[in-house]
């Protein structure tokens, strides 16, 4: 760099890249959009484009021999997503979950550990399922879920208010 940059700017620099990559590993697009500066000084986005690559590059340098390391980031500019900004969010990261739902159902176990592998975060995967559950619940039997819950519980829960048993 031609200027010496101050060791709290790059402290701040690295702090502002971790939350970039945390946000975009997570396929969290509103606080990517939010660690994304608005406005930036070329200074400011040089010190942030350098810790974002000093962390890719300790992360590249602890996990490959210098031999396949170059290889490696070959690999993934070949896979760089054309729009710049683009993370990956939770409805495109998380696996069809009616086929998921379905694959369980038939006690496909191999189907389900697939789903469940090609999922980059597997919280994806319990949103999805949750929100199914919610969707399926109104049309199980009061009984039904009392049991369920009964069971997850170990004794016996109250009515809910708005479901006659």
């Amino acid at each position: 760099m031609t200027a010496e940059i101050t060791q709290l700017r790059v402290t701040d620099a690295k702090a502002r890249a971790a939350r970039l990559l945390l946000a975009f590993r997570h396929g969290n697009q509103a606080a990517f959009d939010e660690a994304l500066p608005t406005t930036m000084a070329a200074e400011e986005a040089r010190d942030l484009v350098s810790a974002l690559a000093w962390i890719a590059n300790e992360a590249v340098r602890k996990a490959y021999r210098p031999d396949v390391a170059d290889r490696v980031l070959r690999h993934l500019v070949r896979r760089t997503p054309a729009e710049p900004g683009w993370v990956e969010t939770d409805e495109e990261a998380a696996p069809d979950v009616a086929l998921l739902l379905e694959s369980v159902w038939r006690k496909d176990t191999e189907t389900v550990r697939e789903l469940v592998r090609a999922t980059p975060d597997t919280t994806f995967v319990l949103g999805k399922l949750v929100q199914a559950v919610a969707l399926l619940l109104p049309a199980v039997p009061a009984q039904a879920v009392r049991r369920v819950l009964s069971q997850l519980r170990a004794k016996t829960p109250p009515d809910p208010p708005d479901r006659p048993c």
